[in-house]
């Protein structure tokens, strides 16, 4: 893949995807820039704010609320985890358990455990439980397994 990037003081930014057919990767591609700065709406202690999808560490449902986590804080999204799970990449955001969507890309470090979970813990140092039934398609997703 050959990537240019060309500046133009008349125009504002403005992407284009030159392939030679279209398939699963640039596909892909297309959905990842269009989600580029996306937010997602969520509130704190009275206050609604625009969480960046990037800022997300993991998200989370708890009687039929959904909550989202970043660095420090916590915020109560309108939005079902199956909403959330349809708009967030799936490369990059993974359903670990029934109730958890965690980002990849904030995992510091994975541990298997006996009882075949997984431990996955974050860049905030906070523990994520990858439950047994999500632990394959989470190997083979990240390259662990062929």
């Amino acid at each position: 893949m050959k990537v240019t990037i060309t500046q133009d003081i008349d125009s504002g930014t403005k992407v284009e995807i030159h392939c030679h057919e279209v398939t699963g990767e640039t596909e892909r591609l297309q959905r990842y820039i269009n989600r580029f700065d996306e937010k997602i709406t969520g509130s704190s202690e009275g206050q609604t704010y625009n969480i960046e999808i990037s800022a997300i560490l993991y998200i989370e449902s708890v009687d039929k609320k959904t909550f989202l986590y970043t660095q420090g804080n916590v915020f109560l999204t309108d939005k079902r985890l199956y909403e959330l799970e349809s708009i967030l990449d799936e490369k990059t955001f993974f359903r670990c358990s029934k109730s958890v969507i965690v980002n990849l890309e904030k995992i510091k470090s994975l541990r298997p455990e006996v009882t075949r979970n997984i431990r996955a813990t974050l860049e905030n140092g906070e523990i994520i439980v990858i439950s047994r039934r999500y632990a394959a398609a989470l190997k083979k997703l990240i390259g662990l397994e062929g």
